[in-house]
C-alpha cells in the first residue's frame, strides 16, 4: 500500500510537468497565431492604403494656379513660349497660348480633360488664366521630340530609331493615344505633328504632347444648336459608314486657326477654310506615319537644275508613287520601290510586306476627301496587327540561345 502511495506521489510531479508543457505549447501556438493574424492584418491595411493612394493620385483634382505663381517659376516666359520648371515640388512643363474660350467654363473643362489618363498621353496637371492667355501645366516626361529623332541636323546619318520594331512601336502608341482622345475623351487634338510627340527611352515608347490644349484654349467649341447636331449627324451618315466620336466639334475662328496650323500636317479642308474635326487629326497622323517610315519631312523644296528653280516635294506624293496602283504594278517592282522609299538608316532590315501595309494605312489617313478617311479605331486596329506581325518577324530572325557554334578543328 505504501509503495503504491509513493508511486502515486512520485507520479504527480510528472503529471504536473506534462500539464505545464501542454499549457506552454498552447500559449506559444496561440501567440504565434495572433502574430500571424496581426501580420496579415497589417499587410491588408498596407495594401488598402496603397490602393487608396493610387486611386487618389489618379483622381487628383486639377489645379487652377494663380498667375503670380506661374510667372515666378517661369521667369515670365522670357524668350520662350514654354518653360520647364519645378512647381509645388513637381517637375513640370508650362506652355502658354491665346485663350478664346469662356472663363466661366474653364474649371469644368479642366476637370474633364484631367480625368483622362493614357500611357501615350503627357498628363495635364492644371492651368492658369490671365488676361487673354492660358497657361497649361503638364507633367515633364523625359524624352526627345520625334522630329529630332528622325532628323538630327548635327548628325543626319544617325537615328535612335534605327530598328523597324522601334518605329512600329511608336506608330502603335500614337494610334492608340489618338484613338483614346477621339473615342474616350470626346475631343480632338488639333496639333498632331512630329515635334509634338515625345520618344522615351529605353523602350522607345511614344507620348502625345499638348493633349487638351486646343479644347481648353477655346479653339474647339461643342455645338449646342440642335439643328447643327442633326445636320452634322446626317452628313456623317451620308459620307462614311465608319463610327465617329459622338461629340460634334467645330472651329471657333477658321481664319486664325488656319494661320496657326503647320504646313504639311494640315488637311486640305483646313487649307480651304473648313472646320477642324477628328478627320483632320487622322490626316495629320497619316503624315506622321509617313515620316516614321521614310525619315523625311512632310514637305521639302528641292532645286531643279533643269528649270533653274525650286519645286515643292510632298511626302504624300512620293509615298503614292512608291506604292503605285496595285493592279498595274508587279509585286517585285512595287516592293523594290518601297525599299528605295523607306528610310535607308533601317539598313533594309524590316519586313517589306509590313512596311507596305503601313504605307497603305497612312495613305488612307491622308485621303484628300475627309469622308474617305477612316476613324482611329480602324487605324489603331490595323497598326496593332502590323505590330504583332513585325514582332513575329523579329522573333524568327533572332538566333536561338540553346544552340552554339564552334569553329575549332575536330
Amino acid at each position: 500500500m505504501c509503495k503504491s502511495r509513493r508511486a502515486v506521489m512520485a507520479s504527480r510531479p510528472t503529471s504536473r510537468s506534462c500539464s505545464g508543457n501542454t499549457a506552454s505549447n498552447s500559449s506559444s501556438s496561440s501567440s504565434s497565431s495572433v502574430a500571424s493574424n496581426a501580420s496579415s492584418s497589417a499587410s491588408l491595411v498596407a495594401l488598402r492604403n496603397s490602393l487608396l493612394a493610387l486611386r487618389n493620385s489618379r483622381q487628383e483634382t486639377p489645379t487652377l494656379y494663380p498667375f503670380s505663381e506661374i510667372s515666378a517659376v517661369t521667369n515670365k516666359f522670357v524668350a520662350s513660349s514654354s518653360r520647364r520648371c519645378s512647381l509645388r515640388g513637381k517637375d513640370v512643363v508650362v506652355f502658354r497660348r491665346p485663350f478664346r474660350g469662356d472663363p466661366a467654363a474653364l474649371p469644368a473643362r479642366l476637370v474633364a480633360v484631367c480625368r483622362s489618363h493614357h500611357s501615350s498621353l503627357v498628363r495635364l496637371l492644371g492651368a492658369s488664366l490671365a488676361g487673354g492667355t492660358i497657361y497649361l501645366v503638364y507633367e515633364h516626361s523625359p524624352g526627345a521630340p520625334l522630329a529630332d529623332c528622325l532628323r538630327n541636323p548635327r548628325n543626319p546619318k544617325f537615328t535612335p530609331l534605327s530598328s523597324w520594331t522601334s518605329r512600329i512601336q511608336v506608330a502603335a502608341d500614337l494610334a492608340q493615344g489618338l484613338d483614346y482622345i477621339h473615342h474616350h475623351s470626346a475631343t480632338i487634338h488639333n496639333c498632331i505633328k512630329a515635334s509634338n510627340i515625345l520618344v522615351i527611352e529605353p523602350h522607345f515608347r511614344a507620348k502625345i504632347c499638348h493633349f487638351g490644349a486646343a479644347d481648353l484654349a477655346g479653339d474647339i467649341l461643342a455645338k449646342t444648336n440642335a439643328d447643327a447636331d442633326k445636320e452634322a449627324a446626317a452628313a456623317d451618315a451620308e459620307i462614311s459608314p465608319l463610327s465617329s466620336p459622338s461629340r460634334k466639334l467645330k472651329r471657333s475662328d477658321s481664319r486664325r486657326m488656319k494661320i496657326e496650323g503647320t504646313r504639311g500636317y494640315m488637311a486640305p479642308e483646313l487649307l480651304a477654310g473648313g472646320n477642324i474635326s477628328w478627320r483632320s487629326d487622322v490626316y495629320a497622323l497619316g503624315v506622321v506615319l509617313l515620316e516614321l517610315l521614310s525619315g523625311e519631312e512632310p514637305i521639302k523644296h528641292r532645286f531643279d537644275e533643269r528649270h533653274n528653280n525650286f519645286h515643292r516635294v510632298s511626302l504624300i506624293e512620293t509615298a503614292r508613287e512608291a506604292i503605285g496602283p496595285a493592279e498595274y504594278s508587279a509585286e517585285k517592282e512595287r516592293r523594290g520601290r518601297v525599299r528605295h522609299w523607306v528610310d535607308r538608316r533601317l539598313r533594309d532590315s524590316y519586313p517589306v510586306e509590313a512596311a507596305e501595309h503601313l504605307i497603305r494605312v497612312a495613305l488612307r489617313c491622308v485621303e484628300a476627301e475627309a469622308a474617305a478617311r477612316p476613324d482611329m479605331t480602324w487605324v489603331a486596329g490595323k497598326i496593332s496587327k502590323i505590330f504583332l506581325d513585325s514582332k513575329s518577324w523579329e522573333e524568327k530572325l533572332s538566333v536561338p540561345t540553346e544552340f552554339s557554334v564552334s569553329f575549332a578543328p575536330r
